[in-house]
């Protein structure tokens, strides 16, 4: 009799899990007793295998963009290099790049490789972290923290990923209009509902998240900030439990710190598609839109520069 109840009981769970999955709520209470796998290792002592130490105080840019990288893709960073990643000079302000790397999960030449890019270019961060998905977190306050102590001089910086269109002009006017201190905008998410769903890439369960909707957090595709915010989220971090969605987890610093985050002047600056209908001038007139891939940017690169001289 007593197995008999055992397995009604089992048999209970079961079918609460199922329709719970089936109308897109929450099942971490029966299946997920810990909540570890969404947190990263952070805060932690990385350290940097490659490194531009002085290169950043010496120069003092205007502006620093960031770019998160994998280490394998040096695709992208050629392509970038030659498009957005060009100008070093732009409305009379200086403007440097940085890729960000972690650990390749691959062994083979890709870490020689690297050492040999970063010799040419002088301009590659590696960190001693495994580079993944789950580790972005780890990846995004590794960037903060270098730029806390590597850039004391520059006014702004950005993040942002490597398979972006990315209109520096247009970045560079905004942000001169900005204020310079506790400032970070982009595409802002506000009252963005935590997802629930066991098959969503950015599932969070009660356990790991009890809130039903996240703090107003900047989409990481690409977010602007001022250079005294790194050092506050970077200490702010000890305080906040480091989940793996990375862009969740600044807006969490943030709240932390009590800074509210800065809506561009018009919502149409930081785009996440680009729109079927265009106008003849869209290029010009927006700082991001994801693309599909890396090599897409030399096709849309070639139709920003016609549109900069016929849209001027």
């Amino acid at each position: 009799m007593h197995g008999i109840c055992i397995i009604l009981l089992l048999l209970q769970l079961c079918l609460q899990c199922f329709f719970m999955i089936l109308f897109n709520a929450d099942c971490s209470t029966f299946d997920d007793p810990s909540a570890s796998q969404y947190f990263v290792l952070y805060p932690h002592k990385y350290n940097f295998i490659l490194d531009e130490p002085d290169k950043c105080q010496e120069e003092s840019p205007f502006l620093v963009i960031m770019i998160p990288v994998a280490p394998d893709n040096r695709k992208a960073r050629g392509i970038i290099r030659h498009t957005w990643g060009k100008d070093i000079t732009v409305l009379g302000q200086m403007v440097s790049h940085y890729f960000l790397l972690g650990l390749s999960e691959q062994e083979d030449e890709t870490e020689i490789l690297n050492k040999k890019e970063s010799q040419r270019h002088h301009d590659i961060i590696q960190s001693d972290f495994l580079d993944s998905y789950n580790n972005l977190t780890i990846k995004t306050m590794v960037m903060f923290e270098w730029l806390s102590s590597h850039c004391p001089n520059s006014s702004y910086a950005m993040k942002v990923d490597s398979d972006m269109f990315l209109n520096v002009h247009k970045l560079v006017s905004m942000i001169l209009k900005a204020p310079r201190h506790l400032y970070m905008t982009g595409m802002v998410m506000r009252d963005a509902l935590v997802h629930r769903h066991l098959t969503s890439k950015w599932f969070l369960p009660v356990s790991a998240f009890s809130e039903s909707k996240y703090p107003p957090y900047a989409l990481g595709l690409g977010y602007v900030f001022s250079l005294d915010l790194p050092k506050k989220i970077v200490e702010a971090s000890a305080h906040i439990k480091a989940v793996y969605i990375e862009d969740v987890y600044v807006g969490l610093c943030m709240r932390h710190l009590g800074i509210p985050l800065t809506d561009p002047p018009h919502g149409g600056l930081f785009r996440i598609v680009i729109p079927n209908l265009k106008s003849n001038c869209y290029w010009t007139s927006v700082i991001t839109t994801i693309l599909r891939n890396s090599y897409q940017l030399l096709d849309i690169w070639a139709t920003y520069q016609a549109q900069v001289q016929s849209c001027a």
